[in-house]
C-alpha cells in the first residue's frame, strides 16, 4: 500500500526533473529513509505529542543542504497529509526508478560456502551482458545448500540447489532402473 502511495509523489516529483535532479533527489530520501532505522529518530516521528510544524522542521533541517525546494515542499506535504511514515518506501520507489532509469542494477548471492572474488566479477559481467545492464553482485554467506543469485531490480533469481540436484539425480537412476 506504501509503494501504490510513494509512486503518487514520485510521478509528481519527476515531472519535469531530469536525471541529474532525481539522483540528487534519490540521495536525499535515501539518507532519510536511514534516519527511519534509529529508534529515537521514530519514537520522535511517530509520537502523537508532537506538533507537526516540530516535525516538519526536523525533517527540513534533515535536508537543508539539498537546498531544493521540491524536496522541502513534498516534505511540507507529507507532515501536512500525516505521511511520514512512507519515506522509505518513497526512497525504495525513487532507488527502483533511477536504477530502470540508468539500467543499474544490484543484486546478491547467496551460499553456504564463500565464493571467489572474480567467479562474482564473472557472475556480474556475464549477467549484464545477457540483460543490457549494469549488474553488480555482493556475496552474502548464509544456510543455503547451493547459490542462489538474486537481482530485485530485474526480476532475476537463479540458485542451484544442491539437495534438488541430488534428488534429480535419484529420480533419475530410479527412472532408469
Amino acid at each position: 500500500m506504501e509503494e501504490l502511495i510513494a509512486k503518487r509523489y514520485i510521478k509528481a516529483l519527476g515531472e519535469g526533473s531530469d536525471l541529474a535532479s532525481m539522483q540528487n533527489i534519490t540521495t536525499v530520501f535515501s539518507a532519510l529513509a536511514e534516519s527511519f532505522k534509529n529508534d529515537k529518530f521514530v519514537s520522535i516521528i511517530a509520537n502523537p505529542s508532537v506538533k507537526a510544524e516540530e516535525k516538519s522542521t526536523i525533517l527540513l533541517d534533515a535536508v537543508k543542504a539539498a537546498d531544493s525546494s521540491k524536496i522541502n515542499n513534498l516534505i511540507k506535504l507529507l507532515v501536512e497529509s500525516r505521511r511520514i511514515n512512507i519515506i522509505p518506501a518513497i526512497a525504495q520507489e525513487l532507488k527502483n526508478d533511477l536504477a530502470v532509469a540508468t539500467k543499474t542494477y544490484e543484486g546478491v548471492i547467496c551460499s553456504d560456502t564463500d565464493i571467489d572474488a572474480k567467479v562474482i566479477e564473472e557472475l556480474s559481467a556475464g549477467l549484464s551482458k545477457k540483460y543490457d545492464a549494469t549488474i553488480s553482485l555482493a556475496f552474502i554467506k548464509n544456510d543455503f545448500n547451493g547459490i542462489k543469485v538474486e537481482v530485485d531490480g530485474l526480476g532475476i533469481e537463479i540458485n542451484f540447489s544442491k539437495d534438488r540436484i541430488d534428488s534429480q539425480i535419484i529420480e533419475h537412476i530410479i527412472k532408469a532402473i
